[in-house]
């Protein structure tokens, strides 16, 4: 959903950063051996996306809470937009790169917290430098987070795979989950995935056009 918000994927030849893989900043061990290079990245791609909005596809799934006792969002992207767009229960496997947190005992830190490369903040409960609330390569999920989204993957009566390449996991276990569980299985994406064969449901089209659509035509169905 991202990229049809103009997001960059950030593994292009982008000036100085074309020198590097974000596989070799995104670690811990990158941080912990040049604190300062990590974060000169990580605020260069959040001044990126501070030009990034929500696209129609994100204020869709906004609208479907309206049809649903229950709806989740649960997201890969650490891009903050549908939080931006206004889901109210937004579940993220990989973090929020706006946020921030200590890279020693992992306490939230303000997100409004300025970050200095040169001057990098210190967590005031222990002493530990202040990094991006983001999953690095290597690192677990928030073990919460994806229990909750299992949880809810085995609890749904609808599941939509959107625009995800289902190989990623654990989050490529989640749909399977759910169909197991008897969920009725609807994946939107342009491209044929390992999930296609197993969707009740497919849409091969953008979730930034197929989901407003969607939303019209239930709002019509349910119209006096």
């Amino acid at each position: 959903m991202s990229a049809e918000s103009g997001v960059p994927t950030f593994r292009g030849k982008e000036g100085l950063w074309g020198k590097f893989r974000a596989e070799e900043l995104a670690t811990m061990n990158a941080f912990m051996s040049n604190p300062k290079l990590v974060w000169e990245w990580y605020n260069w791609r959040r001044e990126l996306m501070g030009s990034v909005q929500p696209n129609s596809g994100h204020h869709a799934l906004v609208d479907l809470n309206e049809y649903f006792d229950h709806f989740v969002v649960i997201t890969q992207n650490v891009d903050n937009l549908h939080f931006v767009a206004g889901s109210p229960d937004v579940l993220e496997l990989h973090g929020n790169i706006q946020r921030n947190k200590c890279s020693k005992c992992e306490s939230p830190c303000g997100s409004d917290i300025e970050i200095d490369p040169d001057n990098i903040p210190c967590c005031k409960k222990c002493g530990g430098q202040i990094r991006p609330d983001v999953v690095w390569f290597g690192e677990m999920l928030p073990q919460r987070t994806i229990e909750r989204a299992f949880a809810e993957a085995e609890q749904a009566e609808l599941f939509f795979s959107i625009g995800t390449s289902a190989i990623v996991h654990p989050a490529a276990s989640l749909p399977l989950v759910a169909k197991r569980s008897g969920a009725t299985l609807v994946e939107i994406n342009p491209e044929e995935t390992e999930l296609s064969r197993l969707a009740d449901f497919r849409f091969d089209r953008p979730s930034g056009e197929f989901l407003p659509e969607l939303v019209g035509l239930l709002r019509n169905s349910n119209a006096p």
